[in-house]
């Protein structure tokens, strides 16, 4: 999968990448503070976010923040494949209408975009990974960042894929708990699948700045 030429990654999509999963824990963790009796390992983060809620503005704001972060990185990971960039933008996109549309006034709408937005930011490391051209064939090249390796990147897809399936067993009521673990569950996928654009960042300055000194020493 080829990569877009666009140099390193800017400090403003590190900055984006860090406000992902700040304003999703943040969200969720403010939010379920300013809600009394309320038990984030059985309810959801939809919850928080309903008219109903107690401060439904906190995790609407922390909902809409991660999805333009997740925009926001998905633009400034230049050196990444374009159609990794593309789902990761999606799944932003579809996060920022999750935060539109509360589940207790728009429930299928809702549900349609969150599914997106979980899908989308399930799969889009597995289409981030990267090959170099070596001795004249396509070949994975071993001095790039290792999260843009094929087994990384597919191993990350799979995993966020794996805590998505866990979330959406136990929302029907068929997971290992029967249901009881929703609100975890739900916590595990969206807070895993906003660090796992920051570590994707990270390493992309690091190499960035190695080839800089090697080059330049």
């Amino acid at each position: 999968m080829r990569a877009d030429d666009g140099g390193a990654v800017p400090a403003w999509a590190v900055a984006s990448a860090v406000l992902a999963p700040v304003a999703m824990i943040g969200g969720w963790t403010l939010a379920a503070a300013l809600q009394p009796g309320f038990d984030p390992v059985a309810g959801t983060i939809s919850a928080l976010a309903a008219t109903t809620a107690t401060a439904p503005a906190v995790m609407t704001a922390g909902l809409a923040l991660t999805g333009a972060a997740h925009v926001g990185t998905a633009l400034g990971t230049r050196p990444l494949p374009r159609a990794g960039r593309l789902l990761h933008a999606l799944g932003g996109i579809a996060t920022v209408a999750v935060a539109a549309l509360p589940v207790d006034r728009a429930p299928q709408a809702h549900g349609l975009a969150a599914a997106v937005a979980f899908g989308a930011l399930a799969l889009w490391p597995a289409a981030a990974w990267r090959r170099g051209t070596t001795h004249g064939r396509t070949d994975v090249r071993p001095d790039r960042p290792a999260v843009t390796r094929p087994a990384v990147a597919l191993t990350a897809s799979a995993v966020l894929l794996a805590l998505l399936t866990w979330f959406v067993l136990e929302l029907q009521g068929v997971g290992p708990a029967r249901g009881a673990w929703t609100g975890l569950s739900e916590r595990a996928v969206a807070g895993a699948q906003a660090l796992w654009p920051l570590a994707v960042v990270l390493s992309l300055r690091a190499d960035a700045a190695r080839r800089r000194s090697g080059t330049h020493p």
